[in-house]
This record gives structure tokens, C-alpha cells and sequence, in this order.
């Protein structure tokens, strides 16, 4: 099955159940752009003659008529920034929304557990990120194919260009960072659950096959397998402090970096936390500036780091907090001599 009948078919499935509330990639009416966008070449390329010629003008009129694209330009590539930003923040705020309710805090955390006395939440959860990473997915692939269809057709690199700048805009789909915590997620649940008779066939059926964290290697890896042909290794190594990420942020650009690391390198204390860089701050890795004020902390990476590796979270904890303190006592010095004019 070819994928746009597969996409279609996707689309009919989750409309009632979950599309009605995200936005999607209009693949088929995108590819009917191209497809008269092809046609117009075609018939500039035949040099038809009489009224062939004059009704391929008529029909070609309003499409492709020189190698600017001018239809495309204004339509394809508009409507596909649209729809790409639309999905990355329908994906971000329910990824958020989840990840909040696994991982809550003070009263709410409280109510959590008592809910679970009565309510199996945990499966509920788990299938709700299911129909988020199929969400993700397959849009990411939608988006990948008609842009390869795009370049195909018109004989360029504007749709590889295309994904250079969603990425610079940070709505690429398969490069966010919900969707590594989405990951997390599935592999926290996992390991938590796997084994409790309550779980039964749920956790056991091979869905979670499609997810691995292998920190023995001398490169500590998260893999997410999307098919046969797809797959996707995420570095858990700072590119600071060349180490297993401990206590991990995202910044905008999507490289992660340990908390400590991301802060000296935006020449902050480890307590003022990462967000309160300064915005001409640049990513260590790609350069690119401001991308502090929105980093994400990676609360789920974080738990499952901790759950694999307890001794090692345990000693980067007690190095952060020493180094804490002494940024900390630093200051304060320096604010208290500032107040007295010293």
C-alpha cells in the first residue's frame, strides 16, 4: 500500500478519537499541487501546437509557468510551515499535559494516589502516547514525502531547504524534544510496570520493542524505531561535559545538555537555573541565540537515567549540589560587598 492511501487511512481512524483536536498535513491536497504544478511543466515541455497549445496555456495559467515556482512558492511551502508549527505545538501541549500527570507533584501527587486505588490510569496513559507518537510520526513522514516529491518535480533542493529551515525554526517533528521524552515515557512505563500481573498482555504485546536506552556502551544511546526503514538514535552524551546527561535540558535548538553544563556555558550559577540566561546566550553546539528562555527540563529522561544508573545519579548529584553551594556562598559574598560599596 502506497503511503498516501496508508496516511488516509491513519486520518479516518483518529479523526473521532483524536484529530478532531490536533491540526494534520494536508497530504493530499498538497499533492494535488503538485500534481498540477507537473502537468504545467509537461505541457511547456511538449510545445503543443494550435489549440492544444492555447488550452495547455488556459489550463497552465495559474500554475508553474518558469523554474521560480511561483505557486508553490506561495502556496505549498506556506501551507506546510503552517501545518508543521500547528502540529509541533498540538504534539508539545499534549505531550506536557501527559507528562504532568505521570510525574506530579504536591497535591496533585497525593490525589494521583488515591485515584489509583480505585482507577488504572497507567494504561490509559500509555495508550494515549501511543496515538501521540503515531500523530507524530506519521505526519513527520508525511511531511518527508511530499517534500521529496516536491524537489522531484521540480528538479531542486528548496524542499531539503525547507527542512533546514524548519529545523532553524525548531518544528521539525522527528528532532523535538517532547518526542525524546515521549520515549522515556513509554520506557519508564516499562520498566514500572512490565512485570505487575495487573499489566497483563498490555505491557508485553511488542509495542515497547520499539523503544531502547543502552547506557553501557561507550556511547549511551536512546533508539526509537518508527519502521523497518526508520530509525532514530538520540545522543545521551553532554557535548559539554563529554558524560551521561544528569539532571538534562533541552535548549530551543534541540541539543540537550546537562543543567550544570548548559549554565556555564550561558555564564549563569547552577540556581538561577537555565532560563535566566542572557538572550544573546549561544548553544554551544550550533550557535544559535536565544535559545534558552524556552529550554526544556527532561523530566522523564531524567527519571529513567536515574531508574538505569542509580549510583552514578547519585554521585553527579552530590558533585552538583557541592558545586551549588559553593556558587551559592560565592554570591552572596559578592552581593553583600556590593551593598556595603566594598
Amino acid at each position: 500500500m502506497k503511503f498516501g492511501a496508508t496516511y488516509e487511512e491513519y486520518l479516518r481512524a483518529e479523526r473521532d478519537k483524536f484529530l478532531g483536536q490536533c491540526s494534520h498535513v494536508e497530504y493530499k491536497r498538497l499533492k494535488k499541487v503538485l500534481k498540477k504544478c507537473r502537468v504545467g511543466r509537461s505541457l511547456q515541455a511538449d510545445g503543443t501546437n494550435g489549440d492544444e497549445q492555447q488550452e495547455g496555456r488556459d489550463e497552465s495559467s495559474n500554475i508553474c509557468e518558469c523554474n521560480s515556482c511561483t505557486l508553490c512558492d506561495e502556496m505549498f511551502f506556506t501551507e506546510l510551515n503552517k501545518e508543521a508549527s500547528e502540529i509541533a505545538g498540538c504534539f508539545r501541549s499534549r505531550v506536557q499535559r501527559l507528562l504532568h500527570l505521570h510525574v506530579p507533584s504536591g497535591l496533585q501527587r497525593c490525589i494521583w494516589r488515591f485515584r489509583q486505588c480505585f482507577i488504572d490510569d497507567q494504561q490509559i496513559m500509555v495508550q494515549e502516547g501511543r496515538m501521540l507518537l503515531n500523530y507524530v510520526t506519521m505526519n513527520a513522514i508525511a511531511i518527508r514525502k511530499i517534500l521529496k516529491k516536491y524537489d522531484k518535480i521540480h528538479g531542486s533542493v528548496s524542499g531539503r531547504d525547507f527542512k533546514s529551515k524548519m529545523q532553524t525554526e525548531h518544528i521539525e517533528l522527528l528532532q523535538s524534544p517532547w518526542l525524546i521524552e515521549l520515549a522515556a515515557f513509554h520506557l519508564n512505563c516499562d520498566d514500572s510496570d512490565a512485570d505487575e500481573p495487573r499489566a497483563g498482555e498490555f505491557f508485553k504485546n511488542g509495542f515497547f520493542k520499539n523503544f531502547s536506552c543502552d547506557l553501557s556502551g561507550a556511547q549511551p544511546l536512546l533508539t526509537m524505531t518508527i519502521s523497518e526503514t526508520l530509525k532514530y538514535e538520540y545522543s545521551l552524551t553532554c557535548p559539554i561535559c563529554l558524560d551521561t546527561l544528569f539532571n538534562p535540558y533541552a535548549l530551543s535548538c534541540g541539543h540537550l545538555f546537562c543543567k550544570a553544563c548548559a549554565c556555564g556555558a550561558a555564564s549563569v550559577y547552577i540556581f538561577q537555573g537555565v532560563k535566566s540566561a542572557p538572550p544573546e546566550a549561544k548553544c554551544p553546539v550550533c550557535r544559535a541565540v536565544g535559545v534558552f528562555d524556552r529550554a526544556v527540563r527532561m523530566t522523564e529522561l531524567e527519571l529513567l537515567l536515574k531508574r538505569r544508573d542509580k549510583d552514578y545519579f547519585l554521585q553527579r548529584l552530590r558533585e552538583e549540589r557541592s558545586v551549588m553551594v559553593k556558587q551559592a556562598k560565592e554570591y552572596w559574598d559578592s552581593q553583600a560587598m556590593l551593598s556595603m560599596g566594598i
